[in-house]
């Protein structure tokens, strides 16, 4: 596991964590762009696969100066949250929003990185309870 990932452990199976989650989003006003639920999809076509979602979502108005600075921000976002059911209980995991400035021309965006790293350190407290 890299520095750039970030896990935490949620004290709510994975359907409540991502329905905090969801309502956390909608609260910050925050828009949820997708929900993947990996699981699912797993069973749709007849593999077994613990409880997993990904929770895709964003804000253009931090998101775009990051593209604006680098179009190749664009592949790390929106922003996503990973949510399942393991051996240790439910976890929660998304990357480093500041690891970007390693793999992009970013000069200029310390501030917003950093911020988008709180937002998701605050929403995985809310949601993880």
């Amino acid at each position: 596991m890299t520095a750039a990932l970030i896990t935490a452990r949620s004290r709510s199976d994975v359907a409540t964590t991502v329905r905090h989650l969801t309502a956390t989003l909608q609260r910050r006003g925050i828009t949820l762009f997708a929900t993947i639920d990996h699981g699912a999809g797993a069973r749709g076509v007849g593999l077994e696969l613990a409880d997993e979602v990904v929770l895709v979502f964003g804000d253009p108005a931090a998101g775009t100066p990051l593209m604006q600075a680098d179009p190749r921000a664009g592949l790390d976002l929106p922003l996503r949250i990973l949510v399942w059911s393991g051996d240790d209980g439910t976890q929660l995991a998304f990357r480093d929003p500041r690891a970007m400035a390693g793999d992009f021309e970013l000069a200029g965006q310390a501030e917003t990185l950093a911020r988008l790293r709180g937002v998701l350190d605050a929403l995985v407290a809310e949601a993880g309870g």
